[in-house]
């Protein structure tokens, strides 16, 4: 008895997804409720868990594939072996054991040629196992050049063979091995003439090392399809672009009274709470109070209409391997210090797992993004619609700075707030962004509310 393994639900407004990976191959055992694979949506990454406890038969949807809700991506047999694969191997014997000329083969004796069939086994089992791995654009490959995968070293997930591993190897079997044909007075006599001529050759060594390949075989490129993600990505900075009157302020703030603050209570916070105390808090907490005095920062522009919304939703910037993603903080406004502080840790923690749900990506009124965290010293960060502003920070560096008539080297960080300028006046968005710089310059203010 068989089971159907099936695409779940995707969520709202999403019609398709794209197979990522398989994390078991046929034949393995499973237990219920273990992830069997990977399907990629245009935001999230979804895992589908075993339905029950078995062994996974055959798989209907390789990696790459496009898969829609409901979609039978594999099935799951009952027992200790997979019966599909038994059936295979039945259907390979031959009817009989006679030569082609009708002839009965002659039977070996007990215990002859064991050892030879069971390695003949064992190795044709690895090459069966090693070719299932394949995706269909490798496999694709190794036809095409007639090579054996058991001969390919694989870079992937779980030693899986990649197109580069492909092309590394192509590469590498295709360059002639100098000398190779060479006979001992032939490589004496070149020793000879390179060692008199040592000047000339280095120059021309060097030269050669400048010199562009035109040969395609040594000059390998790879084309890979965007994610469903990175295409969502590329879609909404269009959008951006396009569908919004952005304009950019920049202002920069002293960050020596933060700095301060939590080397003096950091270890104490952290005892006390059970989480690091960082920056990232207190830009939340100043990016609420300015906008509760510029509630049109905190607005969006729908149809004809503004939206000015009285919550607080801050997203989050969070950067992964597959891209940037958005989680939401809800009511920022009603999160003390350290509840801030272990949302951002969580969303970063499930952001890199693709473990982050659909409804944590939606919905934000205002976004702040990190680009200092990479080294970045200035940037120009892109609205995320529907939304009005968004706000980078940047790298910490020491800079000379005139406070009091006179030169002191402090802690600096530029700013730079990116906002929608049909809804947001110049005069606002300087003022917003002068009132964040105030806030972080003078913590103490937060807690007055002045």
């Amino acid at each position: 008895m068989s089971i159907e393994v099936k695409v779940p639900a995707l969520p709202e407004s999403v019609t398709e997804a794209t197979v990522v990976g398989w994390h078991k191959k046929p034949g393995d055992r499973v237990t219920r409720d273990e992830n069997l694979v990977d399907l990629e949506t245009d935001k999230v990454v979804l895992e589908v868990p075993a339905p029950r406890d078995g062994i996974l038969g055959k798989i209907l949807k390789d990696e790459g594939a496009t898969v829609a809700a409901d979609e039978v991506l594999a099935r799951l047999e009952q027992g200790e072996t997979n019966t599909q694969d038994a059936a295979d191997n039945q259907a390979e014997e031959p009817a009989s054991a006679h030569d082609e000329d009708g002839s009965k083969a002659p039977s070996p004796a007990p215990g002859q040629g064991d050892d030879e069939a069971k390695s003949r086994t064992v190795e044709s089992d690895a090459a069966a196992q090693r070719n299932d791995n394949l995706s269909p654009a490798v496999r694709r490959m190794v036809v095409e050049h007639e090579l054996d995968p058991t001969q390919i070293e694989g870079t992937g997930r779980d030693g899986r063979i990649t197109k580069e591993d492909i092309i590394r190897h192509l590469a590498s079997h295709e360059q002639p091995t100098p000398g190779k044909d060479e006979s001992p007075g032939e490589s004496a006599e070149t020793e000879q003439a390179s060692h008199q001529s040592a000047q000339s050759s280095k120059s021309a060594a060097s030269e050669a090392r400048w010199t562009p390949s035109t040969d395609p075989s040594k000059r390998p490129e790879r084309r890979a399809p965007m994610t469903r993600l990175r295409q969502r990505i590329a879609e909404r900075l269009v959008e951006a672009q396009q569908s919004t009157a952005m304009l950019t302020t920049f202002n920069e703030c002293n960050m020596q009274p933060i700095m301060s603050l939590r080397n003096r209570y950091k270890e104490r916070f952290e005892r006390h709470h059970g989480i690091k105390l960082g920056i990232m808090s207190f830009f939340v907490k100043t990016v609420i109070e300015a906008l509760k005095r510029f509630p049109a920062v905190n607005a969006s522009i729908d149809g004809k209409d503004i939206i000015y919304h009285g919550y607080y939703d801050i997203g989050i910037a969070v950067s992964t391997e597959r891209g940037l993603l958005v989680p939401v903080l809800r009511d920022a406004d009603q999160l003390g210090f350290a509840e801030i502080e272990q949302a951002i840790a969580d969303f970063g923690r499930r952001a890199r797992e693709s473990k982050i749900h659909i409804d944590e990506l939606t919905g934000g009124t205002f976004t702040i993004t990190n680009g200092g965290v990479f080294g970045s010293l200035m940037s120009t960060p892109i609205l995320n619609p529907p939304q009005s502003g968004i706000l980078g920070m940047h790298k910490i560096q020491d800079r000379p700075v005139v406070e009091n008539a006179a030169v002191a080297v402090r802690p600096m960080m530029y700013l730079a707030l990116s906002y929608d300028h049909r809804i947001i006046d110049g005069r606002e968005a300087v003022q917003f962004l002068v009132t964040i710089k105030e806030l972080i310059e003078d913590p103490s203010r937060l807690l007055l509310e002045v």
